[in-house]
């Protein structure tokens, strides 16, 4: 099963263009902190399809934060003659707003419905504003994450069974 969680910022508005048979497809990037503390932050593609490309388009833009769940693929692509170069791309089925406003979660499914994903409290207390407005006032503020600390570890001595004095060997 090939199932991505990813919380990223978009960093290049959403493009929306349509196949042959009118299949409209959205298409962003997103960036994402590194592993380690010194590593430079990770680009990625991303693709949306069908109504849930056109709602991407729609509600969401450059430097909003997101919560994307999908599949992950690699691409090769040529970048010059003989030159071949290996791509990430995300393609999206949910997506989920950490940041302001009304839009909190897109699923694409013509399958069945999936159970949603834990939404943020700032996003579940937006949904009961009266007006856009005064949503976009209020700004996400991540709680704090408890720091794991590792519990003691205590030694007890192994037992040693006795020695058989019997002959018999059961």
């Amino acid at each position: 099963m090939n199932s991505c969680i990813l919380m990223a910022q978009i960093v290049q508005d959403p493009q929306l263009r349509y196949t042959a048979d009118n299949l409209a497809i959205a298409e962003m990037l997103v960036e994402f902190a590194g592993t380690r503390a010194d590593d430079p932050p990770a680009t990625l593609k991303v693709v949306g399809w069908g109504n849930l490309a056109q709602e991407i388009q729609q509600n969401y833009h450059q430097g909003d934060r997101i919560i994307m769940e999908g599949r992950l693929a690699m691409n090769t692509v040529e970048r010059s003659p003989g030159v071949k170069e290996k791509r990430a791309e995300l393609t999206v089925q949910k997506i989920h707003s950490l940041g302001m406003g009304e839009v909190t979660s897109y699923a694409s499914s013509t399958k069945a419905e999936n159970p949603p994903l834990a939404q943020p409290t700032e996003v579940a207390a937006s949904r009961s504003v009266a007006s856009p407005a005064s949503a976009s006032t209020k700004r996400y503020e991540p709680e704090p994450v408890p720091q794991y600390t590792p519990a003691e570890r205590t030694s007890h001595p192994v037992m040693t069974p006795e020695s058989d004095v019997d002959d018999i060997p059961f």
